[in-house]
């Protein structure tokens, strides 16, 4: 029997080039199209909802297909996590890929077209001392950030507005850069990492309708200046209202920034 199967899917981005195939390139949807066609002697095309950039991370990727496949879709997730972990080198390696759920789905359901929106976090380490072992994983800011103004700054996001300030050049072209952005949150935490330097873990926690290419990664980049006490937070709706990407901050890195869900019910959305 034919299915449409909605996967949710973990991923650590940092050795691969993004989530979208690429011929040439190791990408999370080349590399989980390949390992599972071979499992199911049959060709699986994903369709992804957030084509993330190399080097960006993923709690809740999402991603339907449709094949006729022998096993039961609950079973799905533990069959190819066996044969992810089988495709890596050592005995007890594990695969940097995971699929979380399968489900399955209506036939005319699509994992991007159906969605309403995401939730991104974005990984902010502010310590004097780096991690080696964070390099992959936070944007490591040296200087003393202040969070009430960064949290004052991420507030004027909410709402609607032409977020072409914070759109970087070189993506698909767009219809429109207006977006709905229902939550821009900061949140900060005094810590300890593994080899015992303190500092605070900060995380932009940030829910839209859309994000347009590197819009996250913009605003955060914003955000860090406001904490640097380069930009006042009082000139973030200034900055939005220019619609120019030159009055923006500078564009953080890829790798402090993680994909945490995907929203097909508004309601989630907007809670």
């Amino acid at each position: 029997m034919r299915k449409n199967v909605l996967l949710t899917i973990a991923y650590d981005g940092a050795g691969f080039h993004g989530w979208q195939r690429q011929p040439s390139e190791l990408t999370v949807q080349g590399y989980l199209e390949r390992v599972m066609s071979g499992l199911f002697k049959t060709e699986i095309v994903l369709n992804g909802t957030s084509r993330t950039d190399a080097g960006v991370h993923a709690y809740g990727q999402r991603a339907s297909f449709r094949a006729e496949l022998g096993i039961p879709t609950e079973k799905i997730p533990m069959v190819v996590n066996n044969a992810l972990s089988g495709a890596q080198k050592g005995a007890y390696a594990i695969s940097p890929v995971r699929i979380l759920e399968a489900e399955d789905m209506p036939e005319e359901f699509h994992a991007r077209f159906d969605s309403v929106g995401k939730q991104y976090i974005y990984h902010i380490r502010n310590s004097q001392s780096v991690n080696v072992f964070d390099r992959n994983y936070v944007y490591h800011v040296k200087e003393q950030l202040d969070v009430d103004a960064m949290a004052e700054g991420a507030r004027h996001l909410v709402g609607t507005h032409d977020f072409k300030s914070f759109e970087a050049s070189g993506g698909n072209p767009r219809e429109t850069t207006v977006r709905t952005i229902y939550d821009a949150v900061i949140d900060a935490q005094e810590s300890t990492d593994p080899m015992g330097h303190s500092g605070r873990d900060i995380k932009l926690y940030i829910k839209g309708d859309g994000f347009l290419y590197n819009m996250v990664r913009i605003i955060t980049g914003t955000l860090v200046d406001l904490g640097l006490g380069k930009i006042a937070p009082e000139e973030m709706e200034n900055i939005i209202s220019t619609a120019d990407r030159r009055c923006a901050g500078h564009t953080a890195p890829p790798y402090g920034l993680y994909l945490a869900e995907v929203f097909y019910d508004i309601s989630k959305l907007q809670d």
